[in-house]
């Protein structure tokens, strides 16, 4: 299976944001992601639990950086060209322009995309 970035449908769009994902990638959605500088995730993930996203992603950050926070207290910096891992229990902030790639388990994004889209048309109100 493969596809173009151009083909993973778009389930979020925003100034400067473009999130897409495609379920369907034995039991996991590959999504393509691109968010300015300055993005914070966490007024979108509050009301989940700890107020942070619970869905794990692996995935590679193919340009910029992004700070992410995790439920224990720790930090860790993401930079271009680096594999990565989020656990779940975690917020970001993107520090430079980021694009990247990552796969999730369907059923646990699913649930925190729903979230974030509702958060969205709260903000929008």
């Amino acid at each position: 299976m493969k596809l173009k970035k151009e083909d993973i449908p778009v389930t979020l769009q925003a100034p400067g944001t473009v999130m897409r994902g495609h379920p369907g990638w034995g039991g996991m959605t590959v999504a393509f992601n691109e968010m300015p500088a300055g993005t914070d995730l966490a007024p979108v993930l509050q009301g989940l639990k700890n107020d942070s996203c619970q869905c794990p992603h692996w995935g590679y950050l193919l340009e910029g950086e992004v700070v992410m926070r995790y439920d224990d207290g720790t930090e860790e910096k993401l930079q271009a060209g680096e594999v990565f891992y989020m656990q779940p229990g975690h917020t970001a902030i993107v520090v430079k322009d980021a694009k990247l790639i990552d796969f999730s388990p369907e059923g646990e994004l699913k649930e925190v995309m729903e979230h974030v889209a509702k958060k969205m048309m709260e903000f929008s109100q």
